[in-house]
């Protein structure tokens, strides 16, 4: 029999954190626990379908008038103005003037890489794939994945994470932008930075704009906690509102998985903020042949959910008393977390934290560590120590702070 034409394929590694989750499935130890995973959990350990979208799915299934037909390529209209409305603001001067488009995209990966074949095709020159992208150290795996998928060469980082005081460098960061050609591309996390849970203060975003102006660089933020981390919507778009007040033309891709825990649904969405409409509908007109040859046109289901969701002022209120819900058990497990290992005189410092946000904190735990969680205490998290703080609960709190005290105790 002759061989088969796929013999030369090497066989790639898996990912990361799927490949965490498939371990934790097999681990027959009833003290085990999941702190990889990136989704919301209940004090009981489990997914939470968000009550709002439970109605507004009921209300879906009973509107007769709605069909399986289609959507424009672009994506369902009221689910684009919505989703690019929550995330620049009701009173964003962008919004006032006309000069911001959306891509409604499979979810925030989608609409990462939307936006980065269209900037690799016409940003910066045609077909330009020398221009720098910088991501920051460390960032979620999929940034780099995306931007080198897309065709870019020259994948850079910018410093971020000080490991030696567990916080943000901002000098380092805004030498890394002093440094950088003129028209480099920056990805920014909006809010609750994946995976250190560090975000710069209001002020210190300042800083970076500042600098990201006078050095002509080009924002692409990645808002994939908007609510979720603070739970406050506003709060959690200040940065990118701040940009668009000071003028940037900028990207920025939304993704709704976790604050309307629609995870499989694939609901995601690319604000573009332009000049003024003319150059805005002609980057969509761009964008269009991209989405053409990629998916087509996007699947409706969740865009629906989330459309109706956000036009309802009854409904609205509702997800966001839900958000807040998700948002306020991350925030208790943070302090409980913290008090524990603080309690048990845990070596180092840990107000970290508390002082991180969103769903994940980089507890500073080395990967002889990690090793030791997993295999000794079925305890499974990423290489890099960071932990999904979902995955705590009240009935494994202790279990963990006193694991992770072992850890740092036993092994250096």
């Amino acid at each position: 029999m002759a061989a088969s034409i796929f013999t030369a394929v090497p066989r790639a590694p898996p990912v990361a954190v799927f490949k965490l989750t498939a371990d934790f499935r097999e681990d027959g130890d009833a003290r085990k626990v999941n702190l990889g995973v990136g989704a919301y959990r209940t004090d009981e350990g489990q997914p939470w379908v968000l009550p709002v979208v439970k109605k507004v799915e009921q209300m879906i299934a009973n509107d007769h008038s709605l069909n399986h037909e289609y959507l424009p390529i672009l994506g369902l209209p009221e689910f684009r103005a919505n989703a690019s409305r929550i995330a620049l603001g009701d009173d964003s001067p962008a919004i006032k003037e006309n000069r911001i488009g959306s891509v409604q995209s499979l979810g925030g990966t989608g609409a990462l890489r939307i936006g980065a074949e269209f900037l690799r095709r016409w940003y910066n020159g045609n077909n330009n794939t020398a221009t720098p992208v910088y991501i920051s150290a460390p960032s979620w795996e999929n940034h780099n994945s995306v931007f080198v998928d897309a065709g870019f060469k020259d994948i850079r980082t910018y410093h971020y994470w000080d490991a030696a005081k567990r916080g943000l460098d901002l000098q380092g960061l805004l030498d890394d932008m002093e440094k950088a050609p003129e028209f480099s591309i920056f990805i920014l996390h909006a809010c609750a930075h994946n995976p250190t849970g560090t975000d710069p203060t209001p002020d210190q975003w300042k800083q970076i704009a500042a600098v990201m102006k006078r050095r002509f660089l080009f924002p692409f933020f990645d808002s994939a906690y908007q609510g979720f981390a603070s739970g406050s919507l506003d709060k959690d778009a200040w940065a990118v509102r701040y940009f668009v007040s000071e003028g940037f033309e900028l990207f920025c891709a939304q993704s709704f998985s976790k604050n309307f825990g629609l995870y499989n649904e694939r609901v995601g969405n690319l604000t573009v903020v332009g000049k003024d409409a003319d150059n805005v509908q002609r980057v969509l007109s761009q964008m269009e042949k991209i989405v053409r040859t990629t998916w087509s046109n996007p699947p409706s289901q969740g865009a629906r959910i989330v459309a109706t969701t956000l036009s309802s002022p009854q409904l609205f209120a509702e997800w966001k008393d839900n958000v807040k819900t998700m948002a306020d058990r991350v925030l208790l497990m943070r302090s409980e977390l913290r008090s524990r290992l603080e309690s048990f005189g845990t070596p180092g410092t840990w107000n970290h934290i508390t002082e991180q946000i969103g769903m994940f904190s980089f507890t500073g735990l080395n990967p002889k560590q990690v090793e030791y969680m997993i295999k000794e205490k079925h305890i499974y998290l990423m290489a890099s120590g960071r932990i999904n703080m979902c995955g705590l609960t009240t009935k494994n709190l202790d279990y963990v702070a006193k694991s992770i005290h072992e850890a740092v105790t036993k092994i250096q």
